[in-house]
């Protein structure tokens, strides 16, 4: 049922999701996908595909933040747009074969991925590991099957897109600043082939459920998008007043506890 409860609960979830992508310049999937999936399970939505419901609406939320992300990127010109459309298809396509087969899969495999990527993250935070930049030059090749793998992976686990991709790049030798623009660019079509495939493939699957679109929750992503919109520019702020490398860490083991949290409570 949907009372004024759950959609203060959902701006809270939003605000605190938003402060901590501006605060960090990092996605908050990690943060908001298992956070969600809990919401919905007190109250009382999606059943055994309570997992996919708050990865497709995670991804729809980050349709929203993706765009005012590229916004700012773009106007200091550190978005390389050469890659963006090197790895776009393959990153649709990914994404898209990922979410009809996530479709099948059990919310326990589902979470059993995301924790162990998560963990994966959280080591790389705490050691600061860079990958040794590559001799080999760029080839569109090598971006699209990039792509495919980047969109694969953020489509089952809504937080892989940025930090797979300023990997990648870095690797690539590209700079870090643009590394970091061009990833937020890549968020949009990550964002956007996730969402439309969760709508197709849990489109029969929730047609009992009301405010749904496929795996979609309508009531959770308008209130968490707005509410993280207007918290994003206030944890922006303070990102330049706070030792960024202790928040990192302290951000990847709020995730990892988190995801663990949802695979303990989804594998049994």
């Amino acid at each position: 049922m949907l009372n004024i409860e759950w959609i203060l609960l959902y701006i809270a979830l939003g605000g605190f999701v938003g402060f901590m992508g501006g605060l960090l310049g990092v996605g908050g999937g990690g943060i908001l996908v298992p956070l969600l999936a809990s919401i919905l399970v007190y109250q009382g939505i999606g059943g055994d595909e309570v997992v996919h419901l708050a990865l497709g609406t995670s991804l729809m939320c980050m349709v929203i933040s993706s765009i005012a992300s590229i916004r700012a990127h773009a106007s200091r010109k550190a978005v390389v747009w050469k890659v963006v459309s090197g790895m776009a298809p393959g990153i649709i396509l990914g994404a898209l074969l990922t979410t009809q087969i996530a479709a099948n899969l059990k919310s326990a495999y589902i979470a059993l991925f995301m924790a162990f990527f998560m963990a994966l993250v959280a080591v790389q935070m705490f050691v600061n590991w860079k990958p040794k930049p590559s001799l080999k030059p760029i080839t569109f090749r090598g971006l699209l099957t990039s792509g495919v793998a980047i969109g694969s992976i953020s489509a089952l686990a809504a937080v892989g897109g940025g930090f797979l991709t300023v990997t990648y790049l870095s690797y690539k030798n590209i700079v870090m600043k643009k590394a970091i623009g061009t990833s937020a660019a890549i968020g949009l079509p990550i964002a956007i082939s996730g969402t439309i495939g969760y709508m197709i493939s849990g489109w029969t699957k929730t047609l009992s459920t009301p405010y749904t679109i496929g795996f979609i929750y309508l009531p959770a992503f308008l209130a968490i998008s707005i509410a993280s919109s207007i918290a994003a520019p206030y944890g922006a702020r303070c990102s330049h007043r706070l030792p960024e490398a202790y928040l990192k860490k302290i951000f990847a083991v709020i995730s990892l506890i988190l995801s663990l949290t949802m695979l303990s409570s989804f594998v049994k």
